[in-house]
């Protein structure tokens, strides 16, 4: 007991936190209703578009569910660059629930377009780089840095925990009522975080930054060149990993012949993996950074590949589960960083910064993920993604190769690959 003790010690802190007490539920929920979502965004679109442009409106659809939130970090950062943490999370979830709640009213009632369908969507994500950006900023403004990397894994391991149950009660939803359901359910949930982040503001003191110049993100990546390459190596794995979330639900509608609910299992498996990989990041806390990563990227495509090799489920399954784990650890030691490194003013415009580029990366990777899954089908569309994975992951350990003897904690002066 006495050796377990201590490794419990900094999560039952942070457990305890009487902010972060009310704020983590809250984050669940809304993570719950984002996970059904996964699901039901992308089986929505299928059913929207006509049967020879699945790919394409599918693909349409989940980049418009990312991809704006670059537009809204750069037009709308002098509104709410200045908010704390609870305050960017409230406004983000305030439209996210709006607007998905429009999506599902017009789904319900059979009025939605798929041009009006990617419109909605596209004007929820507006300021999702911003309300990714509070969560985090939220936990630095909270936590000392010695609990911040566990704050972080609490926080992706809450968000990824979504995905075990969410996906299959979306799958089993869908089936019977329709994904126009799901989505008002996610609805419900992001209102509930607005309130509850509105209730934190109320709570505490005002905690609005100190006036912030809009170059304090850029300057601050300059200054720290290491960040920099962070954000341009996880943008490529993003852009990487896009083309798998068109690909999965054509290859399981059109290849495997699965309904919704086999897609609810491929994403809850993957989930179940990523919340166990999430609680061990503090673990690799004190490891050099980059081959961290390089073995994240390499790990996470070979474990792709039985999805692509075969049209096989259990296979399939079983690598989106062990991938979650491999890919677990990643966003709590990346944002580390960044939490460590920033000023506190300029904290939410660097993670802003970051977000505005990771998620049109990502989002690009399903604009190109539509027209390759019409031309080469979904199997051979996740096997092109497993294998150029790998061979970045490869090309990355490579190029850092001369920092893996350090063992001393990654900090911003460590030099950049």
């Amino acid at each position: 007991m006495s050796v377990v003790a201590p490794a419990r010690r900094p999560y039952l802190r942070v457990l305890r936190h009487p902010v972060l007490r009310r704020f983590l539920p809250a984050v669940l929920l809304s993570a719950f209703g984002d996970g059904m979502s996964f699901v039901a965004v992308a089986w929505l679109a299928v059913q929207l578009a006509p049967a020879d442009q699945r790919g394409v409106w599918t693909g349409l659809s989940v980049a418009a569910y990312a991809l704006p939130a670059t537009l809204g970090a750069a037009l709308l950062g002098p509104l709410v660059r200045r908010f704390d943490g609870a305050r960017l999370v409230a406004v983000d979830s305030v439209l996210r629930a709006a607007m998905l709640g429009a999506v599902a009213v017009l789904a319900v009632t059979h009025l939605l377009t798929p041009v009006l369908y990617v419109a909605l969507l596209a004007v929820s994500s507006l300021l999702h780089a911003w309300g990714n950006a509070g969560v985090y900023t939220l936990v630095a403004e909270e936590l000392d840095e010695d609990d911040r990397v566990t704050g972080n894994a609490l926080v992706s391991s809450v968000q990824q925990a979504s995905f075990v149950i969410g996906p299959a009660l979306a799958g089993l939803v869908t089936a019977v009522a329709g994904p126009g359901w799901v989505i008002g359910a996610d609805a419900v949930t992001f209102a509930f975080l607005a309130v509850t982040c509105v209730g934190i503001v109320r709570s505490r003191p005002p905690r609005m930054l100190p006036p912030a110049r809009g170059s304090g993100a850029w300057r601050t990546l300059r200054a720290h060149p290491q960040l920099l390459a962070l954000i341009g190596v996880t943008c490529v794995f993003f852009f990487l990993y896009g083309p798998v979330e068109v690909a999965m639900p054509v290859h399981i509608a059109d290849e495997l012949h699965g309904s919704a609910g086999l897609l609810g299992g491929y994403v809850a498996a993957y989930g179940v993996g990523t919340v166990f990989g999430s609680l061990g990041a503090g673990l690799l806390r004190r490891l050099p950074l980059w081959p961290v990563i390089a073995a994240i990227v390499i790990g996470w495509g070979l474990c792709l590949l039985p999805s692509g090799l075969a049209a096989a489920v259990a296979p399939g399954m079983i690598g989106f589960g062990v991938g979650g784990f491999v890919y677990g650890p990643f966003t709590a030691i990346c944002t580390a960083l960044f939490q460590r490194s920033a000023p506190a003013e300029h904290l939410s415009q660097v993670l802003a910064f970051r977000g505005a580029l990771i998620s049109p990366a990502a989002a690009l990777g399903t604009l190109v993920g539509g027209p390759l899954v019409g031309a080469i089908g979904g199997r051979r569309t996740l096997l092109v993604s497993a294998l150029t994975t790998i061979l970045f992951g490869v090309l990355l350990a490579l190029a850092t190769l001369p920092t893996w003897r350090r063992r001393d904690r990654p900090t911003p002066e460590q030099v950049s690959p």
